[in-house]
């Protein structure tokens, strides 16, 4: 039976669109809208030379294989030290510097987290995006940032496979945890020791992991926490203390956590009783939060520790 000479042309421009697919889409004038952390944003063109300030978008940009041309001028977490090599330098996590990052040219920026007040500043520069996650529903937000760039730069199929071994991390660390008692989340900086409950950047621990809390009632809404006593450890008498050392995640010196901790009132708790102290790691939890990789060390980390106790 003889095709109809309009069907032919349509399947051979099909065939013809499928082949070039990479090409248009790098076209000048093609636009993609990216989910970001203020609302969708048009990006236009696939950008291959960008510039990114929040740790954990160069975390799971590098889950990705993408290595970003700018980096700020220190990256904290050991295993993203190599991509600094023949990266150039255009501020800090905290500041851009706006006059490297317009030498630089990037075709996008992407700020995050500590970085992300400077938005507008640096849309004076180049094209930017805040992909920033704040913690209350980190699990949410690092699936929603991976997935946006796993679109804008074309690697959806590595973006999903990252997207199914963290939910798969997810689930093991909850099997772990069930029915293991009550945690208590603590940051100690230098002699200082603040808490953290259910509703606090730290609280996906609590809420995504099914951790009980210690203290139903701490407060979540302060970024740092809330500063506590020794006696506030004792008297919560968690059967888990996990615990963050920002000293150790910054590269600061300092007392150590474990130095901190090590008094009486913390161990007359059930958590130093049982040996059930658990050390977050430190720069993947306060630096890198929601990278995907460095979210993957800390559930590892997290049902290892679980995992192991009676």
């Amino acid at each position: 039976m003889r095709r109809p000479p309009g069907l032919l042309q349509a399947t051979w421009l099909a065939l013809v669109l499928v082949l070039l697919a990479p090409t248009v889409l790098a076209m000048p004038g093609w636009a993609m809208e990216v989910a970001t952390a203020r609302g969708p944003v048009s990006v236009d063109g696939m950008p291959r030379r960008i510039a990114v300030f929040d740790i954990a978008a160069v975390d799971t940009l590098a889950r990705l294989g993408i290595r970003p041309d700018g980096l700020p001028d220190r990256l904290y977490v050991p295993d993203l030290d190599a991509m600094a090599g023949r990266a150039t330098r255009v501020g800090t996590i905290h500041e851009p510097d706006l006059e490297a990052l317009s030498a630089f040219g990037p075709d996008l920026v992407i700020v995050g987290g500590r970085s992300s007040p400077w938005l507008d500043q640096v849309r004076r520069v180049a094209p930017a995006i805040d992909m920033s996650i704040d913690g209350r529903d980190l699990l949410v937000q690092a699936r929603a940032r991976l997935a946006s760039y796993g679109a804008l730069f074309g690697r959806r199929t590595e973006a999903d496979a990252a997207a199914a071994e963290l939910d798969a991390a997810v689930m093991r660390a909850r099997d772990a945890i069930r029915g293991k008692g009550t945690g208590l989340i603590v940051m100690a900086n230098g002699p200082k020791v603040s808490a953290y409950g259910a509703g606090s950047r730290f609280g996906w621990i609590h809420t995504d992991l099914g951790l009980p809390p210690a203290v139903p009632e701490l407060s979540g809404a302060a970024v740092h926490g809330e500063a506590v006593s020794f006696e506030f450890i004792r008297k919560a008498d968690p059967d888990w203390l996990l615990v963050l050392d920002r000293a150790m995640a910054i590269g600061e010196p300092g007392a150590k956590a474990g130095s901190t901790l090590a008094n009486e009132l913390v161990a007359q708790t059930s958590a130093a009783r049982h040996g059930r102290i658990v050390q977050l790691p430190p720069a993947d939890v306060y630096i890198a939060a929601g990278g995907i990789t460095a979210t993957l060390r800390a559930l590892a980390r997290i049902e290892a520790a679980f995992r192991a106790a009676p």
